[in-house]
């Protein structure tokens, strides 16, 4: 008998051991609610209007959320502006405040900013900041007992991006400043008057050497007072090209010959510098830089003149005939060229580093300030002739020379580039 108690005790406590490792491992029986683990489902509630609603937040879901979206504005700063941000826009405030709006409309009177210096806006921008005192993140509340005069001030914070800001507003003035140009009443009337200029032009050539009235005749059609962007004094100035100004030889050829309607001897670039100077009407009343590309005009120099003829037979003796060097079939290659820089430049030593460096490297060299068809094309020029590089950014420009100029030269450089820096 003892034995049997002691057997069905081992057999129970085996049984008991099974249950105790069923319960530890989770396998809980479905009808089993005490040890299972309670998922809470939303019921059917009824919200504030009355209606009934599945999705309605129960217990502390609403602050959870709420705290959620608070760590979202605060630390990630998606409802609220950054540093960078509300200092530009503290910046734009003071320049436009001083300067006037940035616009694009036809016809506005233009602002005392169009010709202040850059150190003059910058100094300004600074000033008007520093008066700015404050608070520039309202989010971020931890201040200063008072909350003026913190560290979370325009007056603080900002001064390290004017410079930045103040190149965005000088480059968005400039765009602003070349549409209004392009679309205003006075760029259309020049562009129609180059227009007319051009026809006349051509006329001019083609009729150069007849006489006075048929050149005048012809000129008038093309480019007369009925003309769109046509006059009068057009048509005088193209059929006085080549005798105003004028060489001494060309006056005596044709008081020798008394043939007083024949042009002098570079009649053909006088009238190419009567459509230049059209074309500079225009560029300035437009904002543009349309530049001419003119067919050279060869003239035979080993053929004597009349005045020549004349002197020879006058005192027995011939004028010995020059043999004039191969022309040179880039003659009329431009004195300048202009290339705009992809990035800033901020001094004149800078500018002259890139255009050494594009003229003297492959045009395949990697370079943040031109790509290789503008390095190519300024390399092209210089072999051609070009003396002067004009190169721009978004609101400056340099004169940089690469080769001897005469006075001439440097004075042409220097009136049609008078905004800017030459050293």
């Amino acid at each position: 008998m003892k034995r049997f108690s002691c057997f069905l005790g081992l057999v129970y406590a085996c049984i008991a051991a099974n249950t105790a490792v069923a319960v530890s491992a989770g396998t809980v029986s479905a009808s089993d609610k005490n040890r299972a683990m309670v998922i809470q489902v939303p019921t059917a509630a009824t919200n504030n209007n009355g209606d009934n609603n599945n999705n309605v937040l129960r217990g502390n879901a609403a602050v959870a959320n709420a705290y959620k979206n608070n760590q979202k504005n605060v630390y990630f700063i998606v409802n609220q502006p950054d540093v960078d941000t509300a200092c530009r826009e503290k910046i734009f405030k003071c320049l436009t405040d001083y300067c006037g709006d940035v616009t694009v409309v036809s016809g506005v009177p233009t602002t005392k900013c169009q010709y202040a210096t850059e150190s003059e806006l910058y100094n300004y921008a600074l000033l008007c900041l520093q008066k700015d005192n404050e608070i520039l993140l309202p989010q971020f509340g931890a201040n200063t007992k008072n909350y003026v005069g913190g560290m979370n001030t325009a007056a603080q914070l900002c001064p390290s991006y004017v410079q930045q800001e103040l190149m965005s507003y000088l480059s968005m003035a400039n765009m602003a400043n070349q549409l209004s140009k392009s679309h205003s009443d006075l760029c259309l009337k020049r562009r129609q008057e180059l227009e007319a200029a051009m026809a006349c032009h051509a006329v001019a050539l083609a009729y150069g050497n007849e006489t006075d009235s048929k050149l005048v005749s012809q000129l008038t059609d093309y480019c007369g007072a009925g003309v769109p962007g046509g006059s009068a004094e057009m048509v005088t100035r193209f059929s006085n090209a080549g005798n105003v100004g004028g060489n001494i030889w060309g006056w005596a050829e044709k008081i020798v010959s008394l043939d007083l309607n024949s042009k002098g001897a570079e009649w053909q670039a006088a009238v190419d510098a009567v459509l230049a100077g059209y074309t500079n009407r225009m560029n300035l009343a437009c904002g543009d830089n349309m530049q001419l590309n003119l067919a050279p005009h060869t003239t035979n120099s080993n053929a004597p003149s009349v005045l020549q003829t004349v002197a020879a037979a006058a005192v027995g003796a011939a004028f010995p005939q020059t043999n004039s060097a191969v022309a040179n079939p880039y003659a009329n290659q431009p004195i300048w060229m202009e290339v705009t820089s992809l990035s800033e430049l901020y001094n004149y030593n800078d500018a002259h580093q890139l255009v050494m460096a594009a003229l003297s490297n492959p045009s395949t060299t990697q370079n943040a300030f031109l790509n290789s068809a503008q390095m190519d094309n300024m390399q092209t020029a210089y072999t051609r002739g070009t003396k002067v590089f004009i190169v721009r950014d978004s609101a400056r420009c340099y004169i940089i020379p690469v080769a001897q100029l005469t006075s001439v030269e440097q004075s042409l450089v220097a009136q049609n580039h008078a905004n800017c820096a030459s050293h």
